[in-house]
Order: structure tokens, then C-alpha cells, then sequence
């Protein structure tokens, strides 16, 4: 009993975020080791435990880095912010021409030594929108001046999501959306945003001309064309995958087949990250996918429950600009597990299987509780005054 109000009392912030982590976490793990029994059975001679065990230590671990991450005050991200993203330049950079190449994307930085494969997209990404944050914070009296205000919010914005763009268009898209609503949260001018939304879909018109007409000068031309036909209306060998999560979805009816029962884990490619919701749905029924889609919009609730507590513009931006991306991953990957997206590759946050990606998922989700422990504890010594004076008052 001790043990655990010490616990209580180290772990600070918004309960309902830790709450809604804890969740996430239990629903990542029983359908992680659900869904990696074939693989396990393909590459690990049976050992149906080894997968579980290093996603449970992933997540362990990610957990951890939470919990540190929540502890430091979130005014040393602003500073950190500026080295961080600067230097993730020239590692997307390194990534794109010499990176490891999966599906035909050099994606992926493998760090010496320790011979692990991380995205520096995750890392540019968090960097960015804490970046884009403090510049909104700083500039808001300028806010409103195309070149003072606009113009350099954006500078690095286009920089890193340029830089994504040729191997990861999904990413560098959600990274572009997110800082643009950020941006409109941050009270930069309608025109200024129209306007770069509709150069953003001149360039995109542009893109899809080189794409159709000269797919050899990239290999991911022809991919992005395939998706998109296919999700159009490609035949069904073309759309394997969705079709896969479709019958996961159908068989998985209101209740579910109950956890570790799956059928189409053995024949949907990914069911452990890409199309993990479908696996979810179909062990869990449509009421385990509502609880899950629930899940995210309470921690997007929480986080604009932060920010109206927040008496400073920083805390405000960071604390929605971090939720607000990881809710957007989530729904896209949930809208491409349904066929209302094409595939994109993107993982369901916290829950897929991965590495990287659940240790930067867990620092954003530590930041975000971060600014919500300052902002409790600023509240609470505003309480603690007024008692004070009121004491005084009475005496």
C-alpha cells in the first residue's frame, strides 16, 4: 500500500492520459501476441513468446522514457527543440540517399554498434512541431507580418517535410497538416494558410504529373500510382491487404472472437503494425474498435483541456501540436485498416509492434504530461495563495 502512493505521488500530470496509456498498452499487447503467432511459427521455430517478449520490453521501456520525460519541465524543450531539428537535417539527409531500403524507400537510419533501424523521421517530426510551437509563442505579437511572422514559421517546415517527402509522402504529409493546424490555432492569418494550402496542392498536382509520366526518375512514383489506383478501384490481388482487413473487420461482428481466436492474422500481411486495428476489430468486435477510437479522442480532449488550463502560449501550442499528431496518425491508420484510406504504412501509435516508433510515441505523450504537471502545480500554488490570504483576511 505504501509502495503505491509512493508511485502515485512520483507519476504526475493528467491521470486520464496515464489511464488512457495503460489501456492502450494492454490492448497493444494481447494483439501483438496475437497477431505474430505465424511469424513466430515462419522465423522463430515455434517460439510464439519471443515477440511478445521484445514488444513488451519495447513498450517497457518506452514506458520508462515517459515517466522521465513527464519530469522534466517543458520549457527545456523549446531549447532543445532548436538542436534537435537542425541536426536531424542532415540524418534525413543521410537517410534518403544512403539510408536501409524497405519497400523501396530508404526510410530507415541503422545506428552503429547496436545495429538498430530507427525512422529520423520521428525524431524531425517531434522536433518540428516543438520547434513550430515555440516560434508561435515567441512571434505572436508579429504573428500577423507575412515576413516576420509567416514566412519564418514555415522556413523549417518545408525544410523537413521536403526532405521526407521523396521517401515517406505519408509522413511528410501529416507532419505538413499538423503544423498547419497548429498554425491556425496559433492565429497566423486565413490568407497566409489558404494561400500555402493551395501551393501545397499545386506542387502535389505536380508531383502526380512526374509520377504518371516519368516513373522511373523514383521507384516510390510508382508505388504512390499503385496505391492510389488500387484503393480507386484496383482488382482484388492488388488489394490483398484490404481485402484481408475487410474480412477481419466482418468476422469480427459486435463482440469480437475474443482474444488470441483470429483467423486472417495467418493471410493479412502486417496484422502486427500496419493492420493491427483490423486485428483488433476482429478479436474485440466493433465495440473493442470503438473503445479504442474513444481512447484517442480523450487524449485529443485532454490535451485541449490542458491548453485552456495553460497560461502560457508555448505550453498551449506543444501540448496541442504533439496530441494533436499522434490522434492524426491513429485515425489515418484506423481509415486505411477500414478502406477509407489508401494503404500508407503508418502505425497505430502505442499499440503496433515496432521500436523507435513507441519510444518517440512515449516521449510526446511525456511532454504532454509534462506541461500538464507544471500547469497543476501552478494551479495548485494559486489555490494554496488564496487560502493563504483568505486565512490572513479572516485572522
Amino acid at each position: 500500500m505504501a509502495e503505491t502512493i509512493t508511485i502515485r505521488k512520483k507519476i504526475k500530470g493528467d491521470r486520464v492520459i496515464w489511464a488512457v496509456v495503460a489501456i492502450l498498452s494492454i490492448f497493444s499487447i494481447l494483439a501483438v501476441y496475437s497477431s505474430t503467432g505465424t511469424l513466430a511459427y515462419r522465423y522463430q521455430g515455434g517460439n510464439t513468446e519471443h515477440y511478445i517478449l521484445k514488444h513488451f520490453s519495447i513498450l517497457a521501456f518506452g514506458l520508462v522514457l515517459m515517466f522521465f520525460a513527464h519530469m522534466v519541465p517543458y520549457k527545456y524543450y523549446a531549447r532543445l527543440s532548436q538542436l534537435v531539428l537542425w541536426g536531424s537535417v542532415p540524418l534525413l539527409l543521410y537517410t534518403l540517399f544512403f539510408g536501409t531500403n524497405i519497400n523501396e524507400a530508404n526510410r530507415w537510419y541503422t545506428l552503429p554498434v547496436i545495429n538498430m533501424t530507427f525512422q529520423p523521421s520521428d525524431l524531425a517530426k517531434i522536433a518540428l512541431i516543438i520547434y513550430t510551437a515555440r516560434l508561435l509563442a515567441k512571434k505572436q505579437e508579429e504573428i500577423e507580418d507575412l515576413r516576420k511572422g509567416f514566412i519564418s514559421i514555415m522556413i523549417p517546415v518545408l525544410v523537413i517535410t521536403m526532405l521526407i517527402l521523396p521517401s515517406n509522402f505519408s509522413t511528410a504529409a501529416m507532419i505538413f497538416a499538423t503544423c498547419l493546424v497548429l498554425m491556425f490555432v496559433g492565429r497566423v492569418k486565413l490568407k497566409y494558410l489558404t494561400l500555402l494550402v493551395l501551393t501545397g496542392i499545386v506542387g502535389f498536382a505536380l508531383l502526380i504529373v512526374l509520377a504518371v509520366n516519368y516513373p522511373q526518375l523514383s521507384k516510390r512514383f510508382s508505388t504512390w500510382e499503385n496505391r492510389i489506383e488500387n484503393f480507386k478501384g484496383g482488382d482484388s490481388d492488388a488489394n490483398y491487404q484490404v481485402e484481408q482487413a475487410k474480412i477481419a473487420i466482418a468476422n469480427g461482428g459486435v463482440i469480437g472472437k475474443m482474444p488470441g481466436n483470429s483467423i486472417q492474422k495467418n493471410f493479412l500481411p502486417h496484422p502486427y503494425s500496419d493492420f493491427i486495428y483490423a486485428i483488433i476489430i476482429e478479436e474485440f468486435g466493433l465495440i473493442g474498435g470503438s473503445v479504442v477510437v474513444l481512447l484517442y479522442l480523450i487524449l485529443l480532449f485532454r490535451a485541449v483541456k490542458i491548453v485552456i488550463k495553460s497560461e502560457r502560449n508555448f505550453a498551449a501550442f506543444l501540448s496541442f501540436g504533439l496530441a494533436f499528431s499522434l490522434v492524426f496518425q491513429a485515425i489515418v491508420n484506423m481509415m486505411v485498416a477500414v478502406n477509407l484510406l489508401p494503404v500508407t504504412g503508418q502505425t497505430l501509435p502505442l499499440v503496433s509492434m515496432g521500436g523507435s516508433s513507441i519510444w518517440f510515441t512515449s516521449i510526446s505523450i511525456g511532454i504532454i504530461l509534462s506541461v500538464s504537471r507544471e500547469v497543476d502545480e501552478i494551479q495548485a500554488e494559486e489555490i494554496k495563495e488564496k487560502l493563504n490570504t483568505q486565512e490572513h483576511a479572516i485572522a
